[in-house]
This record gives C-alpha cells, structure tokens and sequence, in this order.
C-alpha cells in the first residue's frame, strides 16, 4: 500500500474515532462563494495564468472534487437551492435572476442553511445576496443571519449601496469597488474573531470574478490573465488570510472552510474541459464549478474525488457534519460526508438534474450526461423536442461533442424516462415568469 493511501486510510480511521468519542465543540463553517470562478481558474484545477497558492495549499490539506456542480447555471437560482438544499424550482426562484425592480424573493418558509445551525451558531453573510431586496425578503438577517454587510444583488446592476447590519439597524453606504473584496475578507475576519468562542457559521458570498472587473491597486497588472485573474488572486490572497487567522486563533482543526462558485465563468475565465459557460443550456461549462474543502484532523490531506455532487448537498451534508437535524422538507440534496472523507466513496445520488431557468436541460447519470436544451442565435433549442437529445460518455468525452445516443440506445430510453418522470415532478412548480 503506497504511503499516501495510508494517511488517508489513518485519517478516516481518526474522523471515525473522534465521531465516536465526539468532538471538543461544533466545527465552525466557512463558505466561501466566489461569484463566476471558472472550473479551470484555479492551478489545482489546471489554471496556468492565474496563480492560485493559497488554494492550491487548500486542496493539497484537503479535498478537491471534480464532479461539483451548481444547482444552476445563473446567480440566483443557485444561491437559492446552495441554502436551502432544494433544487431552485422548489423555492420558485428557478426562473432568471432577481433584477432591480423585482419585489419577489426567498420565501421566508424555506430553511436556511443559517436557520439550519440556530440556535447554536454565530451566522453572518458577508457579501452578495441577490435572494430578494424588498420586504419580507430583505435584509438577509430575516433568514437567519445575525449579521449581514453587503450588497442585496450583483454590483453591475443599479441602484447599487453597501449595507451593514452589525448595529442594530441596516446602514447604508457608497461602494467603492475597487476594495469589495478586501473589505469582504476583513469583515468576515472580524466576525471570526469575535465568535471565537462560540461555533459559527461564515458565508463570505464575494462578487469577485463576475463583472465589472475593477482590481485593486495591489493587484492590479498583477495576473497574465488580465484584470480577471487580478481579481482571482486577489480572493486568492484572502482565502490565505483567512487560512492564517483560523490557526492564529487556534482554530484551524475545529473550521471546515469550503471554497466553490455558484456557476461556471461569464464572458472571461475558463471553464476547463467542459463545454459553454454561465447561463449555456444544458452543457457541464455552466454548472461544473470547483469545489475545495478543508478541515485538518477530519478531511485526509490530498484527496480528490470525482463523484457527481452539488451544491444542495450542503444542506444535509453540514446537518450530518454539526449533528443537526435537516430541514424537515423536501430535500434534494444528499449527505456527501463520506466523499469528503473517504477515497473511493461513492456518489449517493442515482441522478443529478440541470435546469436552464425552469425547464429540464439535463441530466447525468453516472458517467453519462443527456443534454435537452441549448442555445443557437436568438433562441433556446428544447433538443429532444426534435428527437435529437444528446447522449455523452463523460468519461470518454468531457467536452461533450460526439453523440452516442445512436450507440447506446438503452442508455439513451432510460435517459428518457427520468427526463419525463422530472418534468412530471416539476413542471407544475413551473411559473414561467420572474415575478410569482
């Protein structure tokens, strides 16, 4: 057996271990979001003209997975079922984003990731939530969160201000945002800082890479990659701070600090491998998103898995990482404890779904991806509509271009009959428009 199996093999043994005998104190929660990182901007994930140290370091004392999805392949749809462990559809925020003048958001009867971990956690988002801006939806200390400072939506939409809840009452102020970024990290630092005492629960929701790129001066010229890879190192360099301040603080073993993206790149980035980018249909470039996670003493150094997961998984999987009890609704996360932590654990999902909007684009199965919606010029293309659903072996063909539905015609029924069997599911959640 090499040695590196065997500090795995040790590793789990002792997350095993310290189950049984039960930790010192609840691990504390870091989730940190970056909003448009590509699957290949980061250099464990293959990225060569932005450098990545701190998240490479991550990945080497952590896990990498390499089959991580969104739940969606724009902002707020994604963010809705990363909280609340549902596929977006369910909370009806499946359809487009939230823009300016909309007044709808996430109902209050969702749950939460933060209302998950109340009473006993410090909560704070720190950053972008883009989960409703208008009453009962707004600020974000209505589900859940102790403390909010931050944007309500993307910082290329206006009216846009900064607001900070840490005094009792929503404050507003300008953005400056060349320094969104540093002023994230160092609010979220505090908040550390001051519930070191107590577990809590961080979502640093950055805007960082999505446009407008505007870099600091620190960073600015910095990247090969232009001002996209100036504002990735940038989050690089505060994911290293936060790194730093967790084991200062003698609280490096007791966080779990995650890294991941809430959908493929934008207009810049890459998306490694997979085909098409934020908001492409059914391809893997929309939804495929890197995913780190940390922990020493629980995660074993250096795994990686490629086990199909996504971002609903974090509802069920930080309940069983807290001892929580899970939401008592319809989840369609599962718990993926056991692909953190152990080499060659399996997916526990038998399929994951991908919406564009509120209509089933696709599905994967294994190695096998069916695709159902994409784009040409000005309209979206419903496939298989036309007989002519794509069938890919994502093993043998990442980037999705050579259909083998003609080859494999049994994949391709079964393919089929979860497709129908879904959108009988949730095809009447469908509202069609922005506004319910």
């Amino acid at each position: 057996m090499r040695r590196r199996d065997l500090l795995i093999g040790a590793a789990a043994s002792a997350l095993s271990c310290r189950a049984a005998a039960g930790p010192r104190r609840a691990p504390n929660i870091v989730l940190v979001l970056a909003d448009d990182l590509g699957w290949g901007d980061v250099g464990v994930y293959g990225a060569s003209a932005i450098r990545t140290p701190h998240l490479d370091r991550m990945a080497r004392e952590g896990v990498r997975l390499t089959s991580a999805y969104s739940s969606a392949n724009i902002c707020t749809p994604s963010r809705a079922g990363m909280l609340t462990g549902r596929y977006p559809i369910r909370t009806g925020l499946g359809y487009d984003v939230i823009r300016q003048g909309d007044t709808h958001g996430l109902p209050l009867a969702e749950v939460t990731l933060a209302e998950m971990l109340k009473p006993d956690y410090a909560t704070a988002l720190v950053g972008k939530w883009h989960l409703g801006h208008a009453a009962p939806y707004w600020p974000p200390t209505v589900q859940g969160f102790d403390q909010f400072f931050g944007l309500p939506y993307s910082h290329d939409m206006k009216p846009l201000a900064l607001y900070d809840s840490r005094g009792g009452e929503l404050v507003r102020e300008d953005v400056d945002s060349p320094y969104l970024t540093e002023r994230f990290f160092a609010r979220g630092l505090a908040f550390i800082e001051e519930n070191r005492g107590r577990p809590f629960f961080l979502m640093l929701a950055l805007t960082a890479p999505h446009y407008p790129l505007d870099p600091p001066p620190a960073f600015a010229g910095r990247s090969a990659a232009g001002a996209y890879g100036d504002v990735v190192e940038e989050m690089d360099a505060g994911v290293g701070r936060l790194l730093a301040k967790l084991k200062a603080l003698g609280l490096d073993r007791d966080t779990l600090v995650i890294v991941t993206s809430d959908n493929g790149p934008w207009f810049e980035g890459s998306s490694g491998p997979w085909r098409d980018r934020k908001g492409g249909g059914g391809w893997e470039g929309g939804f495929r998103v890197p995913f780190i996670a940390r922990q020493p003493g629980t995660i074993p150094p250096g795994l990686v898995s490629d086990a199909p997961s996504m971002n609903i998984d974090l509802t069920p999987t930080l309940a069983a990482w807290t001892g929580r009890a899970p939401p008592a609704v319809q989840l369609d996360g599962r718990d993926v404890s056991a692909v953190l932590t152990r080499k060659g654990a399996p997916s526990p999902h038998a399929e994951l779904l991908f919406f564009n909007n509120e209509d089933v684009a696709g599905i994967r199965v294994g190695r096998w991806k069916y695709v159902t919606r994409s784009y040409y010029r000005d309209g979206e293309l419903p496939l298989d509509a036309y007989d002519y659903g794509l069938l890919f072996d994502l093993a043998a063909d990442p980037g999705e271009t050579y259909n083998l539905a003609s080859r494999r015609p049994e994949v391709l029924a079964d393919m089929k009959a979860r497709v129908a069997r879904a959108r009988a599911e949730f095809g009447p959640l469908a509202k069609g428009r922005r506004k319910p």
